[in-house]
């Protein structure tokens, strides 16, 4: 009820990004209804142009385009969500933790998040990827962990704004133990800057698995993913075949959708009206 309530005073961006997110999460649950034909199924020759058949035409092997455009949602959302969910479990408890304890434990953490930081994120995922194989666990993993420094960062500045006020000592000479003061004490009063950042870090995984995907060390073939979508028809463009805009422009409609969103919550966070 307090998020209909919210929602009938959202702007109208915060509406449209709403919609557009929703579009591409009723198309990642509902994939084998919505899709016309199997995710790996070839049903036409390469490069078709739309027809009632093939309602985008077909991909560079003949596979329906609207069918892998509908389970790329699936896969790329969900690799995308799981990640950034798992960034932030690791870079929220760890600022949290270093803000909380201070002295040794928050420069060494610090330490380490710098020199992880200092490398640019895709070559060190790159290689990172190259050495541990490029399964779906794997680039979960590895995504996450260097995301993670991100959420570190901004967990750890706002925690630390948060450890000096005068309920958090409260709860620390009643004696509560650290996680308690953290999870009661500091998690609630930190949830709107993080909710805001999920959004964001959320934006950047989808993009950074995209790239990934598209110079070969991401989602794998023949699971459809709209950054591989990209790579493989990118010989279309060629002969003026439109094929690899179709996913490019799936992955700019949820891009927009999420930053609007985003947009939004900010808004909501830092109190300003209209």
């Amino acid at each position: 009820m307090a998020f209909l309530k919210l929602l009938r005073h959202s702007p109208l961006s915060a509406r449209i990004g709403l919609a557009m997110v929703l579009i591409n999460v009723l198309a990642a649950i509902f994939a084998p209804i919505i899709a016309p034909y199997g995710e790996t199924e070839i049903v036409s020759d390469v490069w078709m142009p739309a027809s009632s058949e093939n309602y985008l035409g077909t991909d560079h092997l003949g596979r329906d385009l609207f069918t892998r455009l509908v389970y790329g949602a699936r896969n790329t959302i969900l690799i995308a969500f799981v990640t950034t969910m798992l960034s932030f479990i690791i870079g929220s408890v760890l600022g949290f933790f270093a803000a909380t304890l201070g002295g040794w434990t928050e420069l060494s953490l610090s330490r380490v998040i710098d020199i992880l930081m200092a490398f640019p994120t895709l070559i060190f995922a790159l290689i990172a990827l190259s050495v541990v194989g490029t399964s779906i666990p794997a680039l979960i993993l590895v995504i996450a962990i260097l995301d993670s420094t991100r959420v570190y960062r901004l967990s750890r500045a706002v925690a630390m704004d948060i450890v000096v006020m005068e309920f958090v000592e409260a709860a620390r000479l009643r004696g509560e133990k650290i996680w308690w003061v953290m999870r009661k004490e500091i998690l609630p009063n930190a949830m709107p800057p993080l909710v805001a950042e999920f959004g964001l870090r959320f934006c950047f995984v989808f993009l950074f698995i995209a790239a990934l995907s598209f110079l070969g060390l991401g989602i794998q073939p023949p699971t459809a993913d709209w950054g591989g979508m990209v790579r493989e028809n990118a010989g279309a463009i060629t002969f003026g075949i439109l094929t690899p805009l179709w996913p490019a422009g799936a992955i700019a409609f949820l891009t927009v959708g999420v930053n609007l969103i985003v947009d939004w919550f900010l808004k909501i966070a830092s109190g300003l009206k209209d």
